[in-house]
């Protein structure tokens, strides 16, 4: 399984709408080639259907190629929607991939002796996607008392397993924070960054890739 991030970061309400339009261009990326995408965590921003950030799984034989596709930092040229006649018109999101085999916290490294698993009936809007079913999943570390919660599948075993990879990745972020900051004041010095550093540019309302 393979980890990959999209965020905004500390950028405007233009680059969460970005992180949506960049999740719906993976989405169809991913269709295409075979690779099943499972969204893990999803931070909402202040404008509903943008996204401050998204962590998303990755699986399959072409997961690997897609995330290293997409991994970087992304820009969009196009007007502001939200904002008529403001001048910028180049919004960047970034990319980070978390490869779940190499990490310092590996699923594999986890001891079942330290984890406690709760099943719990998923929420969310009605309709038929809803889990009618207590698939849903809490995961808790308890040396840590870090928790996670899964109910992306209706199935519950296929949710505590990628409950054990959330947990991993968040314990990896725990323990390099120091790394985190310094990937932070990267982001923030790369407010400024020139196009022609971008791993990949989408153009116009569409997200069109130029």
């Amino acid at each position: 399984m393979i980890m990959l991030q999209l965020t905004a970061n500390t950028g405007p309400e233009e680059c969460c709408l970005a992180v949506r339009k960049a999740l719906r261009c993976l989405l169809e990326e991913a269709h295409d080639l075979g690779v099943q995408v499972e969204v893990l965590e999803q931070v909402a921003s202040e404008l509903s259907g943008n996204a401050r950030s998204v962590l998303l799984a990755l699986e399959g034989e072409a997961a690997r190629g897609l995330a290293a596709r997409w991994c970087g930092s992304l820009l969009w040229v196009c007007p502001s929607p939200y904002r008529l006649g403001h001048k910028r018109k180049n919004w960047f999101i970034g990319a980070e991939v978390f490869d779940d085999e190499i990490g310092s916290t590996s699923t594999q490294e986890l001891q079942d002796q330290d984890l406690r698993f709760e099943t719990l009936r998923a929420s969310g809007p009605g309709g038929q996607h809803v889990n009618k079913t207590d698939s849903a999943v809490r995961l808790t570390h308890l040396p840590t008392g870090l928790s996670v919660k899964v109910q992306t599948e209706r199935s519950q075993h296929a949710n505590k397993r990628l409950a054990r990879a959330l947990l991993a990745h968040k314990l990896a972020e725990q323990a390099s924070a120091a790394e985190r900051s310094a990937r932070q004041q990267r982001w923030r010095q790369h407010q400024g960054v020139q196009r022609g550093n971008a791993s990949r540019v989408f153009r116009g309302e569409g997200f069109v890739e130029v």
